[in-house]
């Protein structure tokens, strides 16, 4: 899909836009600029886009931590989502616009007829026509795979097969249809498989193109109209199957986000992901500090990774247990998810965090309490409009003497508001209070996209670890395309 096109499907909304188009191929990797702008066809204060975005990122956090569920609620926050663009089917193909998320593993998006209740306002998205695509059997691995695993031979006999044909394995019955619950919204789908085409710029080779690939086609939803390409670490997600086709690409790959707000409608420049993404020696500046992936039980699909303190200013804050490590019941360690848009803490730590920050900013700046209420956020301070807040520094120490430092803007962000009769700027504390202590089942915290602004983050499957390193993102995509 061109940029365009995706300008199109949600110019009715104050949206962030990141429409994906492959430049090309070379040895270290496929180099794909993620374009995105702010449409201002509709306005809406700042912190209501706050609040709405963390609302969604309660919702999110909450519902991976329930037990009963594997599923997660999908990234609709306004000015806080990545998408992307692909195109399937075999001739005339049809391009969809999808959700990038690293926290979930499943490709799935609306299918002719397609359905949605609730979903006024919502961006939507044209449904895929399927009619050409064919049906996964029940007997395949990726039936179990979206049905929690059940085996081939219960997803047989509920797809109605013979007693015969089940004990031969010869069943060739449609998957039956999957239902996904999420935080605030549902949906049911079937599983098909369809050419998958990514486009290229080189005139001997305008794209690849990955053979059956499999994704959820989706006819009816609750309140979830755009679909999600799902980058997790299951078998359905989209470097699992990019594996099959190049072990290469598959294997590693890494984004940079352009530092965005919630009140600017500029055109921004493009953020880099990078499939197949080489050790970045070949980069000019910092290298990669890494973190080692945690195994988790429960949820096979997160990259979950150990956080073992949070520095403010000069104190080291220690982290609890249950950040550091994943138990065998699936609980514990930190999720890094570009679908979730503010980083999700404990609230313990998370107390600690903003006592700390506050014990720097208290006799200097204002709390804006007022603020605080209508955007969700804990701390937030009054200061002068042309005045340079000074704010802790915050540095994130992870397992594997990974230390990564924040910069200011991607945990105190600032906007003008009225206050007393006259423009003054107020600035926020952009992490959030994951619930309650007692509720310890699943992650116990989830590192934001809103936190990864500004790093290029990779995810290292072969070497099972995620890396960061701070990154100028806007010129990132010509500093590795000379390369």
């Amino acid at each position: 899909m061109k940029m365009a096109s995706g300008f199109a499907l949600f110019s009715s909304l104050l949206f962030v836009i990141f429409s994906l188009q492959l430049l090309y191929v070379s040895s270290t990797g496929v180099f794909l600029p993620l374009s995105h702008t702010l449409s201002n066809t509709q306005t809406a204060e700042t912190p209501h886009l706050i609040k709405a975005s963390s609302a969604r990122s309660i919702a999110r956090f909450r519902s991976h931590r329930d037990r009963e569920h594997r599923e997660i609620p999908l990234p609709l926050s306004s000015g806080s989502d990545y998408t992307l663009s692909l195109s399937v089917g075999p001739h005339q193909s049809q391009p969809v616009t999808l959700y990038m998320d690293t926290g979930s593993d499943l490709v799935w998006f609306p299918c002719h007829p397609f359905e949605c209740i609730l979903c006024e306002g919502k961006p939507k998205s044209s449904p895929y026509n399927h009619s050409s695509s064919p049906s996964v059997p029940c007997n395949s691995h990726f039936c179990s795979a979206v049905h929690s695993s059940l085996p081939s031979s219960d997803l047989c006999a509920i797809a109605k097969c013979s007693l015969d044909n089940i004990e031969t394995s010869d069943c060739s019955s449609p998957c039956p249809p999957f239902y996904y619950a999420y935080g605030d919204g549902s949906l049911v789908a079937n599983l098909h498989h369809e050419s998958l085409l990514i486009p290229t710029s080189k005139p001997n080779s305008p794209y690849i193109r990955l053979h059956n690939f499999t994704f959820g086609c989706a006819h009816t939803a609750l309140a979830e109209p755009v679909g999600v390409a799902g980058f997790g670490r299951g078998e359905l997600s989209l470097p699992a199957q990019l594996s099959a086709f190049s072990p290469h690409l598959g294997s590693r790959f890494s984004y940079c986000l352009i530092s965005h707000s919630f009140n600017s409608n500029r055109l921004r420049r493009p953020s880099p992901l990078i499939l197949g993404r080489s050790d970045a020696a070949n980069v000019e500046g910092e290298e990669f500090v890494y973190t080692p992936m945690l195994d988790n039980p429960k949820h096979l699909y997160f990259y979950s990774v150990g956080l073992e303190a949070v520095s403010v200013g000069r104190k080291r804050i220690t982290a609890p247990e249950n950040m550091r490590t994943v138990n065998k019941k699936g609980d514990g360690g930190v999720v890094v998810d570009s679908g979730t848009t503010f980083t999700m803490l404990p609230p313990a730590i998370y107390a600690a965090i903003l006592d700390e920050f506050d014990n720097n900013m208290r006799g200097r700046y204002e709390r804006a309490a007022a603020t605080e209420e209508a955007t969700g956020l804990g701390r937030c301070y009054l200061y002068g409009e042309e005045e340079k807040v000074r704010a802790p520094r915050v540095v994130l120490h992870f397992a594997g003497n990974a230390s990564v430092a924040l910069p200011r803007r991607n945990y105190f962000m600032g906007f003008l508001k009225e206050s007393r009769g006259r423009k003054r700027k107020v600035g926020c504390l952009m992490v959030m209070n994951g619930g309650d202590e007692a509720d310890s089942g699943g992650p116990a915290a989830t590192l934001g996209n809103f936190q990864q602004q500004g790093f290029e983050v990779v995810y290292d499957l072969e070497r099972r670890r995620v890396g960061f390193v701070r990154r100028q993102c806007a010129s990132l995509w010509d500093t590795v395309s000379r390369n």
